[in-house]
């Protein structure tokens, strides 16, 4: 008979071992997927917020229709 110490799993074979590898492969997934998807959780795509300061700083005067249609040609 075989303690804790021992190589013996018992009735659970490998179990505890996969559960622990699906453990951190699901945490490794998890984290790089937050960390690709953390600037844009949802947000607008940045052309859309380009766009929205684009039309912002032409409400406020900062640049001329001129420009202002240069640049938004230039963004879609």
């Amino acid at each position: 008979m075989m303690g804790w110490g021992g190589s013996n799993w018992g009735m659970y074979g490998g179990l505890p071992m996969l559960l622990w590898w699906g453990l951190v492969i699901a945490a490794i997934v998890l984290v790089v997927r937050w960390l690709i998807t953390r600037g844009t959780p949802g947000g607008p795509p940045a052309q859309d917020s380009a766009l929205a300061i684009l039309r912002e700083r032409y409400a406020r005067g900062e640049i001329g229709k001129e420009e202002f249609d240069a640049r938004r040609r230039d963004l879609e």
